[in-house]
């Protein structure tokens, strides 16, 4: 099997890139944003189906571990695995399943909220047991983050804009309240702009 491949992007397509080796384009499906022309190292997964061998590519060896454990739970293939990871970033979609947060998942296309409840389920004890650090606090067992972006999303605001700056806002203010985050949120929203 082939474990990594490093080449130039030949041509970019619809969820895939041609990575050209040594004289032969490999098809390689990736959930990376890579530029044509760069030279790119992929950590490979091969998928072997009855009609196609499929390659999928990924940057770190951490990306192929997650899409190896999404395609883990039934109803998740490696296409709706990519999906996830195209749209949602690692850390945040490791928080999402550490603290149960059906609703970030299910913003991926292809992923409803019962395949998003089952992600969780049945990942959330396999990656870092349920807790994450992100630098000063355990989001997991903290109840403001679902309320703070409920309030963001109730004031007009994308989830998937937001859920980083909300999961480092709670991590920075541990113990802090919703009335106390939604200000200082706000302020970093308005900032950003």
């Amino acid at each position: 099997m082939i474990g990594k491949l490093q080449g130039i992007v030949d041509y970019i397509g619809d969820g895939f890139v041609i990575l050209l080796v040594h004289d032969v384009g490999y098809k390689v499906y990736t959930p990376e944003m890579l530029t044509p022309k760069s030279t790119v190292a992929l950590w490979i997964e091969t998928v072997v189906r009855e009609d196609s061998i499929r390659l999928f590519g990924f940057s770190t060896i951490a990306g192929q571990n997650l899409f190896n454990q999404l395609t883990t739970v039934s109803g998740v293939g490696p296409k709706v695995a990519l999906a996830i990871m195209g749209t949602i970033k690692t850390d945040t979609l490791m928080s999402a399943i550490a603290t149960g947060d059906a609703k970030t998942i299910a913003t991926a296309p292809g992923v409803g909220k019962k395949v998003a409840e089952k992600i969780i389920v049945e990942l959330k004890n396999k990656i870092g047991g349920g807790s994450f650090d992100f630098g000063g606090g355990d989001i997991a067992s903290s109840g403001a983050l679902p309320d703070l972006l409920a309030a963001l999303e109730a004031l007009g605001y994308r989830r998937l804009d937001i859920i980083d700056m909300a999961q480092k806002l709670v991590a920075e203010n541990p113990g802090a309240d919703v009335a106390t985050l939604v200000p200082i949120a706000l302020k970093q929203i308005s900032g950003n702009k």
